[in-house]
């Protein structure tokens, strides 16, 4: 299955509509980054995409009498904060290359299921001429900081140029509205292959080897098998009517983005939602959940990105709670200071185990699960041996920084 995250809050859905394209004016805010540390990124900050390229003495001259191909010029990197892995690099200055464009984000789980794909086309086709150019445009505020970039760049084992597009200056440039997504282009610059979301990964494969060899690389000798797609946990495949819970976004400006698309939001305590806005609204959960939607239980703080639990408490009476249909299931936490706190995690109300938990996920000795948010990205919540469909998950934490982002949902065999 292909999930496509389209970044529509309300402000951009309108945009849509009128044939506008908005344009993201928040500045970004620089972090600090290491880079004495062995094995860590290079980072460098970027002069809006300009500057030397350590890729050009390599590059191979166009043969002479070659007509190019037709097609789309790939659009320019440009409004770039930051460089990782790389000094400033050029769409013009990689002509004679073939380049892989790939937008995304640290916190997008359609893009970390890519990377091992990323992972062994860089590894396969570097040294014949492939550049793999990674564009990461935020999806939510914290992603613009340096450092966490860095980090995830570092935890992720991404080796290959990484553009921070804070701004989204080239994600508008390519017209892009997709995370992940893919821009294939010949060495003459023509954009040849696009694919946004998940999967179509040999096909992938095979029109990058047919650009190399366009580009004089020698591949006779390299008959590497073509990658298959990340298999669908067969449960699932095999279940009637078998359904997969979207994915859901806590904060305000994507649920009045979704309901102003007519799909009714993701928040099921609407009223007490949509009328305390930027402010904490005390929540009552109902007895009966509908599947698929959140629902809190105490004080909540709303927020455009997120909500977050607005107390401190010493036992547990606050809590968050989805009915979802899936095998993995994972979560976008928030974490506004530097000290760590536990979220405690039950499903059906039992403590998961050893067979149903996520790989972010801790078993205490008195059984209790539990995450320890560390920082804002994504956990791995829940990983049941199979799909497993209408399932209550409740997380709960005494700390008021406790907050959630978005829940992601999987149906593959292995994997978040």
């Amino acid at each position: 299955m292909r999930r496509l995250r389209p970044y529509l809050p309300l402000a951009v859905a309108l945009a849509v509509i009128v044939g506008t394209i908005l344009a993201i004016e928040r500045p970004w805010q620089s972090g600090k980054a290491s880079t004495d540390v062995a094995g860590a990124p290079v980072v460098v900050p970027g002069p809006q995409g300009q500057g030397a390229d350590p890729l050009a003495p390599s590059l191979a001259t166009p043969r002479s009498g070659r007509k190019p191909a037709s097609g789309p010029q790939a659009a320019q990197v440009e409004g770039i904060s930051a460089w990782i892995n790389s000094q400033p690099l050029t769409i013009q200055a990689l002509r004679g290359q073939v380049v892989l464009v790939d937008f995304w984000t640290y916190t997008c789980v359609n893009c970390i299921r890519t990377f091992p794909y990323l992972k062994l086309w860089h590894a396969r086709y570097a040294d014949d001429g492939l550049v793999i150019l990674g564009v990461h445009t935020p999806e939510f505020e914290f992603e613009k900081d340096l450092d966490n970039v860095v980090r995830a760049t570092r935890d992720n084992g991404i080796l290959w140029p990484v553009a921070l597009d804070n701004d989204f200056t080239t994600w508008e440039n390519y017209s892009n509205r997709y995370w992940p997504a893919k821009y294939l282009v010949d060495q003459d610059g023509v954009v040849r292959y696009t694919h946004f979301g998940e999967g179509e990964y040999a096909a992938t494969e095979k029109k990058i080897r047919e650009l190399l060899v366009e580009a004089g690389a020698d591949l006779s000798d390299d008959p590497l098998a073509l990658p298959s797609d990340q298999p669908v946990d067969p449960v699932y495949l095999t279940t009637r009517n078998g359904e997969i819970t979207r994915e859901t976004y806590a904060g305000y400006e994507r649920n009045r983005g979704d309901s102003f698309l007519g799909r009714g939001g993701y928040v099921g305590q609407r009223d007490s939602y949509y009328e305390n806005t930027d402010k904490v609204a005390a929540f009552v959960i109902p007895q009966e959940l509908s599947p698929h939607q959140l629902y809190f239980q105490g004080p909540w703080f709303i927020g455009p990105e997120s909500v977050r639990h607005a107390q401190k408490t010493e036992g547990y009476p606050d809590y968050l709670a989805l009915v979802y249909s899936a095998k993995s299931v994972n979560a976008v936490l928030t974490a506004d200071d530097d000290a760590p706190y536990r979220v405690r995690v039950t499903v059906g109300g039992k403590y998961l185990t050893q067979a149903n938990k996520g790989r972010d996920v801790t078993i205490g000795p008195d059984g209790e699960s539990y995450v320890m948010v560390t920082g804002s990205r994504l956990y791995q919540i829940v990983d049941h041996p199979s799909y497993f469909p209408r399932q209550r998950l409740e997380m709960s934490s005494t700390s008021d920084n406790f907050g959630l982002f978005a829940f992601t949902f999987g149906i593959y065999s292995e994997g978040p």
